[in-house]
């Protein structure tokens, strides 16, 4: 089966890629680049990770990546990227098109995919609105809430989940964790539940060590200007709690160090996910061997309440489950290492690769 993968790249990223790969002078060198990160690779494909040569994988988003490819193929200077990836679709005789950025990439560019193309996949666990996904021969996530939004629609859609990157193994076994508290993630002005959350364990960092890796958002960051204490930005500014244990976001091989550097990964649900759970934090915390203490809420299965994850209703509960554990880590490392184990054995790249070639047929 020839797969092409394409991923999209959170505009924070892009900055790191192109610091990492400041030297790559062509598509596969800026590729290997990316690769070697290890930024969103739950989501890769096997065959991608194993280098198989009937697949192919690019970042269709990322301007100078599908530059390089264009030149390398003689395509003109001002080809637009949509023509770039249906060159590249073509190129590689694809038979099965796995689109990670479908907002870009929707129903107009579906329907100008070339013959070879037998089944078309796409990824989206956020919702959506009003865009319309319907050319896709198949929608896949892990949360059913948002599966169902499309079943509704009369679309087809499918329970798929991350898989297991086996680089976080290399992070997993570390015994030296001086972090106690981590949390990586976006934050601004929309995600009132996880203010609420990091505000409340913030408090911790009197008795423990607390550490913050944000991904801010554009306002947030201007708020938190000089200039921007100016202005009427208070809706935007982070508490002075959050503030105090907060650096710079965290990506890629960067963001798995983070973890396993940490006793325990806070996690916590942005407001539109509703009941269902299963962020990428899941899959990194557990996968690099810290003990995830995140929202309650309805999780994929593996991820038990006090077996392999720990969870919480309200901030309170946060911070006293926080306490606890942190008064037990025998206790607290008994849990971790179950969630390491049950991470990679139910959720390996085999077991993802054999559901997502079930999917294609």
């Amino acid at each position: 089966m020839r797969v092409f993968q394409n991923f999209g790249l959170y505009p924070a990223y892009v900055r790191r890629l192109n610091k990492l790969a400041s030297s790559a002078s062509s598509f596969s060198e800026r590729l290997q680049v990316f690769l070697s990160d290890s930024f969103g690779a739950c989501h890769l494909l096997k065959p991608v990770i194993d280098g198989d040569a009937d697949a192919f994988f690019t970042t269709g988003d990322d301007v100078i990546t599908q530059r390089f490819w264009a030149t390398e193929h003689g395509l003109a200077a001002n080809t637009t990227p949509e023509q770039v990836l249906l060159s590249q679709i073509e190129h590689h005789r694809t038979e099965v098109f796995y689109n990670l950025d479908p907002v870009r990439y929707g129903n107009d560019f579906i329907k100008k995919l070339p013959g070879t193309v037998k089944r078309s996949i796409a990824w989206r666990a956020a919702p959506s609105g009003n865009a319309d996904f319907g050319a896709y021969n198949l929608l896949v996530c892990n949360f059913p809430t948002i599966l169902q939004s499309y079943r509704d629609r009369g679309w087809r859609a499918e329970y798929f989940a991350p898989g297991h990157d086996p680089e976080m193994d290399g992070y997993a076994d570390n015994g030296n964790r001086p972090i106690d508290v981590l949390f990586v993630g976006g934050y601004s002005r929309h995600h009132r539940k996880r203010a609420e959350i990091l505000e409340a364990v913030s408090e911790l960092r009197k008795d423990f060590r607390v550490v913050y890796r944000l991904d801010r958002s554009r306002l947030t960051r201007l708020a938190e200007a000089p200039l921007g204490w100016l202005l009427p930005l208070n809706a935007h500014r982070r508490p002075k709690g959050i503030r105090a244990v907060s650096s710079q976001p965290v990506f890629g091989r960067d963001l798995y160090r983070a973890i396993s550097q940490a006793k325990i990964v806070l996690n916590g649900a942005v407001d539109m996910a509703g009941s269902d759970r299963g962020n990428m934090r899941c899959w990194e915390a557990l996968g690099c061997g810290a003990l995830m203490v995140s929202d309650a809420g309805n999780y994929p299965d593996g991820m038990i309440d006090r077996k392999t994850i720990i969870t919480y209703d309200n901030a309170q509960s946060a911070v006293a489950s926080i306490r606890s554990l942190l008064a037990d880590q025998t206790g607290l490392r008994e849990i971790a290492v179950a969630g390491n184990k049950m991470i990679k054995s139910r959720y390996s790249k085999e077991a993802q690769w054999s559901r997502f070639t079930q999917l294609c047929w």
